[in-house]
């Protein structure tokens, strides 16, 4: 009888492509717009001098390996208010919410301790050139005292994703890319009464879009309709159990993004030791292949949220036909790119040009990431793969493992053997990037075996609320 109950509460309803497409679109959409803005970016300060795009990477990369930490924990929110819509407790949202409101305050204050205490002693450790310490220096002090902005927008953005209303998130990220791509170019480059600021510039107009999306985002939320319905005015009252829970669980699922990130950067300062030709290049395709990631990771998010829901209506099979429905449909996208990778890099790579740089300057960069980009569509498939089962993980409550095969899959078959070979055995690029295939390959293995024996299913981040 209970086996009939089961199969019942699990059997599909409507197409599960279009459950899936309205909640993962608009993030990959959003998640897009993003890309775009970085992509803008680093073209931007590409063509303004070979030392800003070598910069860039490095310093933003660290950077946001500090603000995806608190903003990863803000966002984690979505994961409870999925649940707590599955269970039917609206209730609950606005007071979840406020937990993470109080959590981005705190944030925002170590953020701005950070930017300021920790950016020389970080990138004077990375060994690179004093002309681009000094500008990742720059860079991310910038993006860190403004990081608030950032953990602020990620933590209320929760409000509608963890909800399954994705779109308002989507359209939101676009208005803030509408808002950085012109900033970025007046501030790098100078126009009418706007200084030419350069690597600066484009932290400024990365911070200020930031801010908007917050703003925006604020003015969307704290509605009399929101209040009525989920007390998003009223429920201000700090609970600490929540905030605990919130820290358990979002702190490890933050980690997850954390450490791959730190990964690579680690990876960057390595590949710079190898010279600036090497370490431009590597930053070149690691800015192309963002086009094909942050759609992975904004699949991986919309995941996360059916997942929550589902499980906070115990119905894991409805999980589990979401999470197949969104893998198939990310590698479909995947597949496009990397036949363009494969194929088409030229086109991709000379966007990247420098002015008036040299025949002899620019070849070198343009025949090692030729070679980079069609080890990137390898990468790229694997990585999808990965963060559709992180995404199931991690809208369970399954942080902690992530966080565990994340650290082990870095350390042991990522960074030590990427250290030991370019130090004791004067290894190039193409090993290093070997290694970057090796990581992604445990990381997808270490996902889809622990998907595969299905522990997940009878999790809940919900399960010891208090409330009635």
């Amino acid at each position: 009888m209970e086996q009939d109950k089961r199969t019942l509460r699990d059997r599909p309803t409507g197409n599960r492509y279009r459950e899936v497409l309205a909640v993962c679109l608009p993030l990959v959409m959003g998640m897009s717009a993003v890309t775009v803005m970085e992509f803008t970016d680093r073209v931007f300060l590409s063509n303004y001098s070979i030392e800003a795009i070598s910069a860039a990477s490095p310093a933003s990369g660290m950077a946001f390996v500090f603000l995806i930490l608190f903003a990863g924990v803000g966002g984690y929110c979505g994961v409870f208010i999925a649940q707590y819509v599955g269970a039917g407790r609206h209730d609950r949202i606005g007071t979840m919410l406020w937990q993470g409101i109080y959590f981005t305050l705190v944030s925002a204050i170590i953020l701005l301790l950070i930017g300021w205490l920790l950016a020389e002693p970080i990138f004077n450790l990375a060994g690179h050139a004093q002309q681009i310490r000094e500008l990742e220096i720059r860079y991310f002090t910038i993006l860190c005292s403004g990081g608030g902005f950032y953990v602020a927008a990620q933590t209320l953005s929760s409000f509608f994703s963890g909800r399954g209303l994705t779109r308002p998130v989507m359209i939101i990220n676009i208005i803030g890319m509408l808002i950085n791509i012109p900033l970025d170019y007046v501030l790098i480059y100078g126009w009418w009464v706007f200084p030419e600021l350069g690597i600066a510039g484009a932290g400024i107009a990365t911070v200020s879009s930031s801010c908007s999306i917050t703003l925006i985002l604020a003015a969307l939320i704290f509605t009399g309709s929101h209040e009525l319905r989920f007390k998003v005015k009223s429920n201000r009252r700090f609970e600490y159990d929540l905030l605990k829970r919130l820290l358990r669980f979002g702190i490890p699922g933050a980690m997850q993004l954390c450490i791959d990130i730190l990964a690579f950067v680690v990876f960057i300062m390595l590949v710079g030791r190898l010279g600036v030709e090497n370490l431009a290049a590597t930053n070149i395709a690691l800015s192309i292949s963002a086009i094909a990631f942050m759609p992975s990771y904004g699949t991986s998010q919309g995941v996360a949220i059916l997942v929550g829901q589902s499980l906070g209506r115990n119905r894991p099979g409805q999980a589990r036909r979401a999470t197949m429905s969104a893998a198939q449909l990310l590698l479909l996208y995947i597949a496009a790119v990397d036949l363009v990778f494969i194929f088409f890099p030229q086109a991709l790579i000379n966007i990247f040009v420098p002015e008036g740089a040299s025949a002899d300057q620019w070849l070198p960069v343009f025949d090692r990431a030729l070679v980079i980009m069609r080890i990137m569509a390898c990468y790229l498939l694997l990585d999808a793969l990965y963060m559709v089962f992180a995404g199931v993980l991690k809208g369970a409550g399954d942080t902690r493992y992530l966080m565990v095969s994340l650290l082990t899959a870095a350390t042991c078959c990522f960074l030590a053997p990427l250290y030991i070979g370019i130090e004791f055995f004067e290894m190039g690029v193409y090993f290093a990037w070997a290694c970057v295939l090796n990581f992604v390959l445990s990381l997808f293995l270490f996902t889809g075996i622990r998907y595969r024996l299905g522990r997940w299913e009878t999790m809940s981040v919900i399960r010891e609320d208090k409330d009635p």
